[in-house]
């Protein structure tokens, strides 16, 4: 079964320090990074993230979801570079990043990676984000807007944004509220199994998300505590939507220039009419033929919207 939403609804160890200062991704099952990019884990907020930094110019945040890692940027980072310091960390309990117990709910993650900047002496910065790291990148426009110089959000609502509530009675969505030390075990060792399903469902064409990229993700996914902390990203989508709704109510409103871009056959059009809910300058992108997964399904037509956003005036 495959997702094809063009309205409301849609889809949606710690062990490898041998791999810092090296630029490809862990286990080099896909394309790596430029050469020139240089890795470290840096200290945040409380934990240890793992980050990529290469190229510069001004400072572009990539942030990823679920499912992957920040070694789904290599082509957007690549097409960067030249032009901007490109910072791609993993997030708070996922890829080679560490897992501490708690701290899943967006805000905190979002004081995580403003840590990371602060430490790389990053002022002001563009944001691009998917899937999760839209969540993390919206609870950080909102607490540091001014930072913030251009955002790209891409496929994936925001909690407690627009038509949440509509969007959590889809059925493809159980896994919003699947975790806890039973289902812990379920995957345990079937890690492969699990994340097959949202790539094969979530894509327009699920032999776009590549046999290597499978066998690297799943691989990260099966390190000690990878799911535990991904089940505790979605357990904490009920704070996230709390802390959305306060600030809504707030009088929150995003002044940075936005670009909205959905999957055409997956979030489209819907999410610039989500992030309309929370800015006032939001710019509608669609990426023709693909679903939820833009940057295995449609890399270049992707990296083509935003790297014309991000260099605009």
């Amino acid at each position: 079964m495959r997702v094809t939403i063009k309205k409301l609804l849609s889809s949606f160890a710690q062990s490898c320090a041998a791999m810092l200062f090296i630029a490809s991704p862990a286990f080099a099952d896909v394309q790596p990074f430029p050469k020139s990019f240089k890795t470290e884990k840096i200290a945040a907020n409380g934990t240890n993230l793992f980050v990529r930094v290469g190229g510069q110019g001004p400072a572009v945040v990539l942030l990823h979801g679920y499912g992957e890692t920040g070694d789904m940027w290599v082509p957007l980072a690549a097409a960067l570079m030249a032009k901007h310091r490109v910072i791609v960390p993993d997030l708070r309990g996922m890829g080679l990043s560490d897992h501490p117990a708690g701290g899943y709910d967006k805000a905190t993650q979002a004081r995580d990676i403003a840590a990371i900047l602060d430490s790389l002496k990053v002022d002001r910065f563009a944001l691009v984000t998917h899937d999760i790291g839209n969540m993390v990148g919206f609870a950080l426009a909102t607490q540091q807007p001014n930072r913030i110089t251009r955002f790209a959000i891409l496929d994936a609502p925001v909690p407690g944004i627009g038509p949440w509530d509509e969007i959590l009675k889809n059925p493809l969505l159980w896994h919003f509220r699947f975790g806890g030390p039973d289902m812990e075990r379920l995957v345990a060792g079937r890690e492969r199994i699990y994340l097959d399903r949202f790539w094969n469902e979530f894509s327009a064409n699920p032999a776009r998300f590549d046999e290597a990229s499978r066998q690297h993700y799943a691989k990260l996914y099966a390190l000690p505590g990878a799911m535990h902390s991904g089940f505790a990203q979605f357990a904490a989508f009920d704070q996230d939507a709390i802390d959305n709704r306060a600030w809504v109510a707030g009088g929150g409103k995003l002044t940075m220039p936005i670009l909205a871009i959905g999957g055409e056959k997956s979030f489209g059009p819907t999410m610039a009419t989500v992030m309309r809910f929370a800015g006032s300058n939001v710019t509608q992108g669609v990426v023709p033929d693909a679903g939820h997964w833009l940057m295995e399904e449609q890399p270049k037509a992707t990296v083509n919207m935003i790297v014309p956003f991000l260099d605009g005036p």
